[in-house]
Order: structure tokens, then C-alpha cells, then sequence
């Protein structure tokens, strides 16, 4: 039986780099418990807007945190109104240090279909609404290997179309090589509430591999 480990963790520090920067001595588990409530937060405040991945990076009394996201304009608002609003609803409700000054970077996602995390999001979405899984899962599969995916693999698991009895089902096309440090595979997982219970969906996408060392060869020699 092979252990079942998170790809993005399995390659963190190898090719990946980790989602929190930062370094405390004293407030080490406050932080991290802080970093929660701050995804958690976002991603719920943000459902609408294609969240893809948070970054946080901590300062001298400073807090960045950076938003990938496939709809910018729906996090920035009208004159940047909604950011603003945001800043203070982070400060009254997570924060709750005057101290500290919080800057949010919207960056746009070149590619959200590659992005398992959208992904993950738009099928939940569409399973929310009684569409059929196996339709869902078949057409999100296209739209990842036409975006460019090398492979991809979905796979949701509970009451299916509201059966008796919960089942996993599985669909996957191209090459998936989870045992490959190098392989560049971006991981998600997520819910989706329907009123038979919770279905749990997970997609995997590989975008092709990833050699740090020869891409620095090739700058060093200036080619």
C-alpha cells in the first residue's frame, strides 16, 4: 500500500517555495493560527472571484499578502474602493493590531484553467447546481488539456447524484507522475454542499517538469 502524500507538500522546497514567508522566534504559533483564519477567511469572502493561491509575507510591523486570482477587478473594485474595505474588515476581524499595516497584491492568473484550485471551485459550483458529475468531470478534464496540461486526473467521492451508498469515481487522461520530484503538479481539494451531503473533489494537473539546476547552468553561461 503506498502512503497517499499532498504533491504540493512532497515538492515544497524542491521546486516549490512555501505559501507563508516568514520568520518569528515568540510568536511563532500565533502566526500560523493567524495565516489560517486569514485563507480561511479570504477564500470564503472571495468564493466569486476565482481565488487561486494566498501568499503571506511578514515584516517589521508589516503584512503582505498576496491574491492570485482570475478576476481582479472583482477584488479591486470600482477606484479600489473594495480593497480598501477588505484591509479594514482583515484589521477588525482577524488582525486586530493597529500596529501592523496590511498590503494586499492582486496579481492576475495568466491560465486559470490551469489552476487546480479554480478548478476545484467551478466544480463544486456546478455539482452545487445538480449538474451530472460525470459531465462535470469530463469537461473540466478538457478544458485543463486545452489550456496546455500535460495530464490530469479528477476524482470525486460521496452520495453521487444522490445514491444510497457513497462511492469514489475516478477519471484521469495523460501522464500523471506523482513519484517524480521535478514533475511541476499542482494539487487542490475542496467540497461541494449539495442537499444529499458533502462531495469531495480533488484534481491533480501536470504542466511538465521543472529543472532548477540546468536553468541555471544556462544563465551562468549567459544563454
Amino acid at each position: 500500500m503506498g502512503h497517499k502524500v499532498n504533491p504540493k507538500i512532497f515538492r515544497t522546497g524542491v521546486i516549490f517555495g512555501w505559501s507563508s514567508k516568514w520568520f518569528s522566534q515568540n510568536d511563532y504559533a500565533h502566526n500560523i493560527e493567524q495565516d489560517i483564519k486569514l485563507r480561511k477567511f479570504l477564500r470564503a469572502k472571495l468564493k466569486e472571484a476565482s481565488l487561486a493561491k494566498v501568499e503571506i509575507e511578514r515584516g517589521v510591523n508589516k503584512l503582505d499578502i498576496n491574491l492570485y486570482t482570475a478576476k481582479p477587478g472583482m477584488i479591486i473594485g470600482k477606484g479600489g474602493k473594495a480593497v480598501e474595505d477588505l484591509k479594514k474588515e482583515l484589521m477588525l476581524t482577524i488582525v486586530k493590531n493597529p500596529k501592523l499595516q496590511i498590503n494586499l497584491n492582486i496579481k492576475e492568473v495568466d491560465k486559470p484553467n490551469l489552476s487546480a484550485e479554480i478548478m476545484v471551485q467551478q466544480m463544486a459550483q456546478e455539482i452545487e447546481r445538480r449538474l451530472p458529475f460525470r459531465r462535470v468531470m469530463k469537461r473540466t478534464i478538457d478544458l485543463i488539456l486545452k489550456a496546455g496540461a500535460k495530464g490530469v486526473k479528477v476524482q470525486v467521492a460521496g452520495r453521487l447524484n444522490g445514491a444510497e451508498i457513497a462511492r469514489t469515481e475516478t477519471l484521469a487522461q495523460g501522464k500523471i507522475p506523482l513519484h517524480t520530484m521535478r514533475a511541476n503538479i499542482d494539487y487542490s481539494r475542496g467540497v461541494a454542499a449539495t442537499t444529499f451531503g458533502a462531495i469531495g473533489i480533488k484534481v491533480w494537473i501536470y504542466t511538465g517538469e521543472i529543472f532548477k539546476d540546468k536553468d541555471k547552468d544556462n544563465l551562468s553561461q549567459g544563454n
